[in-house]
């Protein structure tokens, strides 16, 4: 019996922390289909990193880019999440309400201006004498151009449900998330194994996994066909067009 209710624990708690990223998740796809600056920031996000592609960022440089986008991303779904709850306690005008707002509202001007500085630090010197051997020094950064595939496509992918109002959840959803990233790592694999002993073996066996992503996809009901290969299209076109920049 103590056996028994270990195991039950244990699958409670597994499908706690499913549900808590299945909440987590809405979340987010609920502040890009409604909130404009929102979106505003995920597309400046998606400019930002393809000007580090343009660029030799250090490692430390794109962390630093990372980490001040997730600043921004988080402070404007905190004064959503704050403008609903005042909205819930009062429908009517009030300074102290009206003052909670203003002072979210100016987090996010804050975090901001913020991203700016820190964007503008790093690639303003660089960004200017844009020349042959800058855009050539990329390819030294392999898991940077991995890595920036990959933000985008979850970003292209997050916008893309929120404006074709899909799901508010991990399943179902146009395109799928799954095979968008995949296909972007299949990509991603392909460009970094060129050349290599056994370049071609890697790839092949690359896109195999994509493929089987894709089918656990269709075959447990959570998305369609048409949605699963434009997932692919999207998720190898972005990585495509990621390292050809370099």
């Amino acid at each position: 019996m103590a056996v028994k209710s270990k195991k039950t624990r244990a699958v409670k708690d597994q499908q706690s922390v499913a549900h808590s990223f299945e909440h987590a998740y809405q979340g987010i796809i609920y502040a890009l289909r409604t909130q404009r600056n929102m979106r505003i920031h995920a597309i400046v996000a998606v400019l930002v990193l393809v000007a580090s592609l343009l660029v030799s960022v250090s490692a430390l440089e794109l962390a630093a880019l990372v980490l001040t986008i997730m600043i921004v991303f988080v402070t404007e779904m905190l004064n959503t999440a704050l403008e609903f709850a005042v909205d819930l306690v009062t429908k009517e005008y009030h300074p102290l309400a009206k003052l909670a707002k203003d002072v979210s509202a100016g987090a996010v001007l804050v975090s901001s201006v913020g991203a700016v500085l820190v964007g503008y630090l790093i690639l303003a010197d660089d960004l200017g004498p844009l020349s042959l051997e800058t855009l050539q020094s990329i390819r030294r950064w392999p898991g940077h151009l991995t890595l920036v595939s990959l933000v985008l496509v979850m970003i292209v992918v997050l916008l893309v449900k929120a404006l074709t109002r899909s799901p508010n959840s991990f399943h179902g959803g146009m395109p799928s998330g799954h095979a968008a990233v995949s296909f972007a790592g299949w990509v991603a694999a392909s460009f970094l194994a060129a050349g290599a002993p056994y370049g071609g073996l890697i790839s092949i066996i690359a896109l195999l996994l994509a493929l089987l992503v894709c089918q656990s996809r269709v075959e447990s009901g959570t998305h369609g066909i048409y949605q699963v290969v434009m997932g692919a299209v999207v998720g190898a076109l972005i990585s495509v067009a990621v390292f050809q920049l370099a």
